[in-house]
This record gives C-alpha cells, sequence and structure tokens, in this order.
C-alpha cells in the first residue's frame, strides 16, 4: 500500500503547491482579509475539490472532458471568473481598497468554483486515471476514499501556505509603491492564468 500512496502524495503535493487560480486566489484573500478571515475559502476548496476527485474516481470526469462543448463551458467560466478576479485585484494597489472590498469568498463558492477551475479537472482526471488502478486492491468504495482523504489532506496544506503567504505580505505592503508593484504583479498572474486555460 505504502508503495501506491507515496507516489499519489507526491503527486497530490505537486499539482497543488504550484501556482494556479485557488492559489493566486488565495493570496489575494490572505492580503486582503488575513489567514483567519480566509479559512472557509481555503476549506471550501479542498472540500470542492474532493468531490470533484471522487466524481472523477467514479470515471465521470472523462465521460465531461470527452464532450467538447462542457469542456469549452468549463474554460469560459474560469476564464471568466480569473478575468473579473484580475479586475477587482487591479484595486489593490490603491490606498484602503482592502476596506472597500465585501467579503472573503465563501466556503459554498469556492467549492463551487472548482467544478470551473480547468487545473483542478485535469488534476481530478490524472490524478484518478494514474492512481484508482494502482488502488485495485481495495474495494472500489474504499479505494475511491482513500483515494480523496489522501488527496485532501495534502491539498489543504499546500493552499494553506498560499494564504498564509498572503497574511505575511500583508504586513510589507503599506507602503504605497510596494502595493502597487504587488497588485501589478498579482493582475499580471492573474491575466495569464485566464490565457492559460486556452493553451
Amino acid at each position: 500500500m505504502i508503495e501506491t500512496l507515496l507516489p499519489l502524495m507526491s503527486f497530490a503535493f505537486v499539482s497543488s503547491i504550484t501556482p494556479g487560480p485557488n492559489n493566486i486566489m488565495l493570496t489575494s484573500s490572505g492580503i486582503w482579509f488575513g489567514f483567519r478571515r480566509s479559512l472557509p475559502h481555503m476549506l471550501g476548496i479542498t472540500f470542492g475539490f474532493g468531490v470533484l476527485l471522487a466524481l472523477c474516481a467514479f470515471g465521470i470526469g472523462e465521460l465531461v472532458i470527452a464532450v467538447p462543448q462542457l469542456v469549452l463551458l468549463l474554460k469560459a467560466m474560469g476564464c471568466a471568473y480569473l478575468l473579473y478576479l484580475a479586475w477587482q485585484l487591479r484595486r489593490m494597489g490603491v490606498a484602503g481598497a482592502t476596506e472597500r472590498v465585501a467579503q472573503p469568498m465563501s466556503f459554498g463558492a469556492a467549492a463551487l468554483f472548482q467544478f470551473a477551475n480547468p487545473k483542478a479537472w485535469v488534476m481530478a482526471v490524472t490524478g484518478a486515471s494514474a492512481f484508482m488502478p494502482m488502488l485495485h486492491k481495495l474495494p472500489g468504495a474504499l479505494a475511491i476514499l482513500v483515494y480523496c482523504l489522501v488527496f485532501c489532506a495534502i491539498n489543504l496544506p499546500c493552499v494553506s501556505v498560499w494564504a498564509g503567504a498572503g497574511a505575511v505580505l500583508r504586513r510589507y505592503l503599506e507602503r504605497p509603491l510596494w502595493r502597487m508593484a504587488f497588485a501589478a504583479v498579482m493582475v499580471l498572474l492573474t491575466l495569464y492564468s485566464a490565457l492559460a486555460i486556452w493553451l
């Protein structure tokens, strides 16, 4: 079992810790609201992703990916939200903008966003196709449960790092010049994420 779990844990870590829409959003949330107020966002990501993992483990993910219209819809939804996020992030460089942002993303909204997040779909479909066959010795439902629990147990600390980094950076963005520069970088990264959906 350990020879199966170690590669799964490695894949979960690498795919969860690398930059993507969730991690960019969490860094922004950490800056705007701090780590504690970003907790529902983090938990929503991991919960929604866990549901997506389970669906893909059951084979539903491959069916979705096989329908070009659904893939196009997912890409369009993910891109639209990232463009909206980039528009919001531009305000980070304005003094006092953090006070004008209404609320951090809720648990439910973060969970639902996973179904419009192309990176989450790639992670879930790739992970299921690569690691579910390796868990074949376990009964079907137990194999899916182990797969999802291991992945989510790795995912939550990884995404939390990005929110924590944002919370730490918040202390250093009091100077308008640094705040404007950082806002510009975040906007560019978000726009790149939106563009990368179509590449």
